[in-house]
């Protein structure tokens, strides 16, 4: 009995000595410390706690002041730093630093031109032939979403090409072999053509596309290389909602002439119109989950934010005040506040990275907050580019999404040089 209440002793206080060491200080600063860090060249990073720095080496420098301690990266590369209290180790922390790499913000409204690869199926249609309604097209198994890559052989770039092609088929009364790309897969069909009553050419019984244009918002770009980044997000076909498999195309200088302001249900929109001189800017050459990507023809002038910029990786991003840089009205870009609600500290690309809402007076007053044309506004914190604007909450037009701009800037093929990291990884 004495015995069973002297273990009950003891483990009511163990339990008080966990729940008290669970509210010291270098406990909770041990955890809150992560266990590895990244960062750039020149850039600080300071220590969530007042651990103390037992041993680093040169690849940093140490400062404490006020019972905060900050790391300085001196040169890139990957090191270990030590810390503990009163000279006892705590945590040894992984320290990569990267090679110093600033980017110049956009913010500009730009317009946006793509052709396919192919020519994209965007519905079916019947034909009034002498022998009832057809549908060439849907009877060979084509599909809403398909690209027409080749007709007989030949590959087909833009609907220009397909007349002559199906008309011959038409006239010498023989089918078309149609090659498609389906999603991933590539598909193998017979076509037969048709006439409509008392009409001369033959027809698929096909809505076919093979461009898009609208307008977005310019990311960044590397005044290195001049690739740039815009939208956050992919250009979707407006029938199919399927991803645009991009063949070429291009951007351009546009002026918002309007905007029609968002509402709960129902999002705003920035109407824009290219340029009266129709200046192209740069290519594009990728659509993807995180935007259009290519190259500029020269640099682009935003007015006040002209100059490089730090960047600022996902586990540098606070949540609270930050800025937006995009246009209401005409060419003119300016600075409006938001607040980063909540942000994901990401090892791997994903396109939801964090949650904004607009807090700005002005910007509420002209547009309710986030509307369509606004994605890829560059979102600026502590003087850092860290994301871009890319969807709006259709319920709540102040609210929305951004993403973490380092997954921008590695589809554009900017080298921000994270094989550092990855060699030490390996």
């Amino acid at each position: 009995m004495k015995k069973e209440l002297i273990k009950k002793a003891v483990g009511a206080i163990l339990l008080v000595v966990l729940f008290s060491a669970a509210f010291y200080p270098p406990l909770q600063q041990y955890v809150d410390t992560p266990a590895d860090i990244l960062f750039f060249e020149g850039q600080e990073y300071a220590i969530p706690a007042s651990l103390e720095v037992i041993e680093s080496d040169e690849a940093v420098d140490v400062f404490s002041q006020d019972n905060r301690t900050t790391l300085e990266g001196v040169k890139p590369g990957s090191s270990k730093v030590q810390l503990g209290v009163a000279g006892f180790p705590l945590k040894t922390m992984e320290v990569t630093v990267l090679p110093e790499k600033k980017v110049i913000p956009g913010g500009q409204s730009i317009g946006v031109r793509v052709h396919t690869q192919g020519v994209l199926v965007v519905g079916h249609h019947l034909i009034d032939t002498e022998e009832g309604t057809k549908s060439p097209g849907e009877k060979a198994g084509v599909e809403v979403g398909d690209m027409i890559t080749k007709m007989n052989g030949t590959q087909i770039k833009d609907m220009s090409e397909i007349s002559a092609i199906v008309q011959k088929a038409g006239d010498e009364d023989l089918p078309l072999r149609l090659e498609l790309k389906r999603g991933e897969k590539l598909i193998h069909t017979e076509l037969t053509p048709e006439k409509a009553k008392g009409e001369f050419s033959y027809r698929l019984g096909l809505y076919i596309r093979d461009s898009a244009a609208g307008v977005g918002t310019l990311t960044f770009y590397d005044p290195e290389s001049r690739k740039y980044g815009a939208l956050g997000h992919v250009i979707s076909d407006m029938d199919t909602k399927e991803p645009i498999q991009v063949n070429d195309g291009e951007i351009l200088s546009s002026r918002v002439t309007s905007i029609e302001k968002g509402l709960n249900g129902e999002p705003g929109e920035k109407l824009a119109r290219f340029s009266s001189e129709r200046k192209v800017l740069g290519d594009i050459n990728k659509n993807s989950a995180f935007g259009i990507f290519g190259t500029l023809n020269e640099p682009v002038a935003n007015g006040a934010w002209d100059k490089p910029m730090e960047i600022g990786l996902s586990h540098q991003v606070q949540e609270g005040p930050a800025e937006i840089l995009t246009v209401v009205n005409g060419e003119e870009v300016k600075k409006f506040d938001i607040e980063i609600v909540s942000s994901t500290i990401q090892k791997f690309p994903a396109t939801k990275g964090m949650v904004i809402k607009v807090t700005d007076p002005e910007l509420l007053e002209a547009t309710g907050g986030i509307v369509q044309g606004m994605s890829g506004s560059p979102i600026i914190q502590n003087d850092r580019i860290i994301g871009a604007v890319t969807h709006v909450f259709v319920n709540d037009p102040t609210s929305g999404y951004g993403c973490h701009i380092e997954w921008m800037l590695e589809e554009a093929g900017v080298d921000i040089g994270k094989e550092i990291e990855k060699a030490k990884a390996s």
